[in-house]
């Protein structure tokens, strides 16, 4: 199969440099694969699992939140806001970020910022637990 070079990028540095068959994300439209001889492409990322297919077929998932990807001449830029490898995530923090957020949710009385927030540390830890448990 073709390959393409893939960069992944997130504010605390480069995480993946290099060859691979396919990407997927979420991206804010909905679900997106790129592939070698892709059209140039720019898109905002959602939040959601992620994975990549390497040159030797290996598959690498991440749990991957907000950003952009672009494919540009041929090399692709993942520039996430976070991105965890699966087997870097945290099975019990995710579960404990996922427990305090339905809490805080459950309780009500929240202005609509504080809302938004606890909505939101709920769904990325979501995506966290999908990622580990699949």
């Amino acid at each position: 199969m073709n390959t393409f070079q893939l960069r992944i990028g997130t504010p605390d540095g480069l995480l993946f440099e290099g060859e691979v068959e396919r990407v997927v994300c979420r991206a804010i439209t909905g679900d997106l694969a790129i592939l070698a001889n892709h059209t140039n492409y720019l898109t905002a990322i959602g939040e959601g699992e992620a994975h990549i297919v390497l040159a030797d077929g290996t598959k690498r998932s991440a749990a991957c939140i907000g950003g952009m990807i672009s494919m540009m001449n041929g090399t692709c830029h993942l520039l996430p806001t976070t991105w965890e490898w699966k087997e870097d995530i945290d099975l019990q923090r995710a579960q404990a970020a996922k427990e305090r957020a339905e809490k805080l949710l459950a309780q009500g009385g929240m202005d609509e910022a504080s809302y938004k927030t606890a909505e939101a540390k709920f769904r990325r830890s979501m995506v966290r637990l999908g990622v580990k448990n699949s």
